[in-house]
């Protein structure tokens, strides 16, 4: 199966069902498909070569979502950016994976003049909006124009389920992104097992605040197309009052969350929104703080929460089902469906249950690898227990309990090594979060020449509260050991985030060191 079958089944099944609320505008699942097919074939007539890359920088949209399956029933490769992408960095995506095509918003056309002149590779541009169009180094045609135009039959099927359906660029150790090349097997495979434990159906009404060019934004599209419900795809949480309006307009029944949303959901009055019709949480990226899940359950005792972990290599790793989420509030689960998952040690030798170490994950989900980058790739993928194969090693380090649940402690590079104890970030984080002025916060290393490392803190408090870093760190005495005890807490305005809405540690341990 290739990935583009989500949405023609849907239309096929579900012709007039809406699948799409978009900018005041409601797409059934034919008109998305047909809108689909038409873009496919302009691809086609413009000369898309099976495999080629197309690069989608584009604001959560209808254009988005079609151009996404339009690439993909012309045999092409999308890639998702964000839309905030600079020019510079546009340039350096589009020349590592030699795109054939971009797709821009019309109001930064501006930068085709340097595309036309740095890509030698790009063919074509598309723009998206009203403006007129100024002369241009690329090729370039009107969205609107392609979709009066061009025919909508179903175009002629070009791919096998092993062949690359996506290019998803994410931060590279060196500064500069790399691609995750994911195969349609890989992308299927992950979506079916996701939406099969959240028992996703066609009366699913599904809310997306996420970036597309996140692989947690992403999926929502894809999964929601799979099972024929309908998905609500908002530009951002920016405005949440108009976005919990929203859910209850639209009777929303699933939410993914990141931690930096539900902080700010949980600082307003949910009693004032009628939420009966949402039936479950996701989260991932970051883990939910346990106060945050306490704060949930006892506000939403009717929603279930699923607290979920995963990696852009293999989109989805582990779930923790909704009725351990009391008893095991700090754990992300255990392997979703399909899958197999288990701690190595330091010289990758399996490890049982109740002990600590990397996460290595086996599946049809895990990626083909980094976009020509064999070592970046031999860092990750290495030869796995049966002959021939190759698993994911995560970079994470996780502990089990005696039952095989996993609970996430660092990023391996991120552990904290001070006084000659290994201090995982996350445990800290937690404790600050149970302080009931904290909003948000986030603990890392700076070096230091006796401890090696010192623990830092920055929090951010919730509107109307006071906290002084002396009040903090008395607050962590109590509940850690002497040696998880940040030494230095900072009380911030706000915290640096990625394009995706985690927090970004990166400027704080520059600012630090």
């Amino acid at each position: 199966m290739q990935l583009e079958s989500f949405l023609e089944r849907s239309a096929e099944r579900f012709p007039d069902t809406i699948g799409l609320v978009c900018q005041g505008r409601r797409w059934s699942y034919a008109e998305l498909n047909d809108a689909a097919n038409r873009f496919a074939n302009w691809l086609l007539q413009h000369g898309l070569e099976r495999g080629a890359r197309v690069a989608l920088p584009l604001e959560n949209s209808a254009e988005a979502v079609i151009g996404v399956f339009g690439v993909l029933k012309a045999g092409g490769v999308f890639s998702p950016l964000h839309p905030s992408m600079k020019a510079d960095k546009l340039t350096y995506v589009l020349n590592n994976c030699r795109a054939a095509g971009v797709v821009l918003p019309a109001r930064k056309q501006r930068v085709l003049d340097q595309l036309g002149t740095e890509c030698p590779h790009l063919q074509f541009a598309v723009l998206v909006g009203e403006e007129d169009l100024a002369p241009a180094a690329v090729p370039t045609a009107r969205w609107d124009d392609i979709q009066q135009q061009a025919s909508d039959a179903p175009p002629p099927k070009r791919c096998i389920n092993i062949d690359l359906a996506a290019l998803i660029y994410t931060s590279g150790s060196t500064g500069q992104p790399k691609g995750v090349m994911l195969t349609h097997l890989n992308m299927t495979s992950a979506a079916t097992s996701i939406t099969t434990y959240l028992e996703n159906t066609p009366e699913d009404v599904v809310l997306n605040v996420l970036p597309l060019s996140f692989d947690y934004g992403l999926y929502q599209v894809l999964m929601t197309c799979q099972f024929g419900g309908t998905l609500v795809l908002e530009s951002s949480f920016a405005f949440p009052h108009q976005v919990l309006e929203t859910i209850v307009r639209e009777r929303v029944t699933g939410l993914p969350l990141v931690p930096t949303i539900s902080a700010v959901l949980l600082q307003r009055d949910l009693s004032k929104y009628d939420l009966s019709a949402l039936r479950y949480l996701t989260n991932t990226a970051a883990a939910l703080p346990t106060e945050h899940i306490r704060q949930i359950r006892r506000l939403l005792p009717h929603v279930k929460l699923f607290s979920m972990y995963g990696l852009t290599e293999c989109k989805r790793v582990s779930y923790l089902p909704p009725d351990e989420i009391d008893r095991r509030p700090t754990s992300v689960g255990r392997g979703m469906p399909n899958e197999e998952v288990y701690l190595v040690d330091e010289q990758g030798r399996r490890l049982p249950n109740g002990s600590t170490g990397e996460l290595v994950i086996r599946g049809a989900n895990v990626m083909k690898g980094y976009w020509e980058a064999p070592e970046e790739t031999a860092k990750r993928l290495k030869p796995g227990p049966l002959p021939g194969e190759f698993v994911l090693h995560s970079g994470d380090l996780f502990r089990t309990d005696d039952e095989g649940y996993l609970y996430f402690l660092a990023r391996m590079d991120d552990v904290i090594k001070s006084r000659g104890e290994k201090v995982s970030p996350r445990e800290v984080e937690n404790v600050l979060y149970a302080h009931p002025a904290v909003s948000e916060a986030v603990v890392f290393g700076v070096p230091d020449a006796v401890l090696g490392q010192k623990i830092k803190a920055v929090v951010t408090l919730k509107a109307g509260t006071s906290a002084t870093p002396a009040q903090l760190q008395r607050h962590c005495a109590t509940h850690l050991e002497d040696y998880l005890v940040p030494q230095i807490v900072e009380v911030a305005a706000d915290l640096p985030r990625t394009s995706t809405g985690k927090i970004d540690k990166k400027p704080l341990l520059a600012a630090a060191t």
